[in-house]
């Protein structure tokens, strides 16, 4: 029988605890905080030599819940380095002149246990203090983070579908910025959340995926990724408008391996980014997400693809290795109280990266079925009969193809979201 996420709010504190650096909470301590966005960091490959020194990231991000106390989550994962914050603040954007700019009436300093500046070791990611800024569902919170000594730029979210923007100097608190350079990419920023003591936020759906949940094609600084839409969907709901959406999609991610590409190939210049597999950082990027109760998996289909283009042709997979790799997580959910939802691989013959093989689609055909039917996830999200052509199932309806024939476009993320059973999380 699936069990429901509102059986689960006796999830243990000390597992909420052991996520969050010590602090007080905002509103007292019965405050739960609940994350509202998420990006999952990657290394970089040894050809990304993006340094910052005595520079300003102005980094901004969409919320899907919102609260009355926010706290930032940084990190420094990937790096061979101390980072040094030599401040950090949280605002909301402006709601006139530049993309640059914030509302001055709304920022507010970051602190680390009481101060404005903190160091992270190599390895490590680190919760900022809750600070009392209320937040709006659906609106955008901008972090400015200031880096004062040289910093390599080894921890990242390289596809960010939105834009930040680089400064020089400590220009943390200024209402606006002069950027120097514009990037489509988040560093050092991985969490936000924010507290539930209004009774706004109560829990949060994690999406563990790939580049087709990252947002790959969709339009920068739409917010169009499905799980954005998603969310949009779940704030029009009564019973469920307090769920956040946290997405833990990282592009040309797989199930099963780490990126490994053939010495000398041109993957060499960017698997790095395609992040460690989902088997690797489920307790990272699912488990340790505040108020998770539940996940989807839409993983799979660069296991199948990715094997004699950006990885040994040895990486064949077959339909039993993903089963497996699927059974792994629904078992590692289920120990940690989480609610487990498969989605269906969505359909690639045609596409132009070379994935699409007889072979492939039998396997994607075989796995797709064992989502639906086996019963081992708590439910089932079926993308793939969301977005195929009924003419031809093995492709995406040509209304939902961003052009690659593998990734949908902002329709396509529409459709997605709206094929979303909401009664799996009711």
């Amino acid at each position: 029988m699936r069990r429901r996420i509102r059986a689960l709010l006796s999830l243990p504190l000390t597992v909420l605890v052991s996520v969050l650096a010590p602090a007080p909470a905002a509103h007292g301590a019965t405050d739960i905080p609940i994350g509202t966005w998420a990006a999952s960091p990657t290394a970089v490959p040894a050809t990304d030599s993006t340094v910052y020194e005595d520079q300003t990231l102005r980094q901004k991000v969409h919320l899907s819940v919102a609260g009355d106390s926010v706290r930032v989550r940084f990190t420094n994962e990937f790096g061979t380095t101390p980072l040094t914050i030599g401040e950090a603040h949280a605002a909301r954007p402006a709601a006139d002149g530049p993309a640059t700019a914030v509302d001055p009436g709304t920022d507010r300093v970051l602190r680390f246990g009481g101060s404005s500046s903190t160091t992270l070791e190599p390895g490590t990611q680190r919760w900022s203090d809750p600070v009392e800024l209320p937040t709006t569902a659906g609106g955008d919170l901008v972090i400015s983070l200031y880096l004062p000594q040289r910093t390599p730029a080894d921890t990242v979210h390289s596809a960010a579908y939105q834009r930040s923007y680089v400064a020089d100097g400590d220009v943390t608190g200024k209402p606006d910025l002069v950027p120097v350079s514009t990037t489509t990419s988040w560093h050092f920023l991985s969490g936000v959340a924010v507290d539930s003591g209004s009774g706004r936020a109560d829990s949060a759906l994690v999406t563990l995926g790939d580049s087709i949940t990252d947002g790959e094609r969709t339009e920068v600084g739409a917010d169009h990724r499905w799980p954005d839409l998603l969310a949009e969907r779940l704030r029009r709901d009564e019973r469920l408008a307090g769920t956040g959406v946290v997405n833990a999609g990282i592009g040309g991610n797989r199930l099963l391996r780490d990126p490994n590409p053939d010495p000398g190939s041109p993957a060499e210049t960017f698997a790095a980014y395609f992040g460690e597999s989902g088997l690797k950082r489920f307790d990272r990027d699912v488990l340790g997400q505040p108020g998770a109760r539940a996940v989807t998996v839409l993983l799979g289909v660069n296991d199948l693809g990715q094997p004699g283009s950006a990885a040994p042709a040895s990486e064949e997979v077959t339909a039993a290795e993903l089963i497996d790799g699927y059974q792994q997580l629904i078992r590692r959910a289920h120990r940690n109280g989480l609610e487990i939802f498969g989605a269906t691989i969505l359909p690639f013959e045609g596409d132009t990266l070379g994935y699409h093989t007889p072979q492939r689609e039998s396997t994607r055909q075989a796995v797709n079925d064992w989502i639906r039917t086996s019963g081992a996830f708590d439910g089932v999200v079926d993308f793939d009969a969301a977005v195929r052509d009924p003419g031809r199932p093995g492709r995406l309806l040509p209304v939902y193809d961003s052009g690659d024939g593998l990734h949908p476009n902002d329709a396509g993320m529409a459709a997605m979201a709206q094929a979303f059973p909401l009664c799996l999380l009711r």
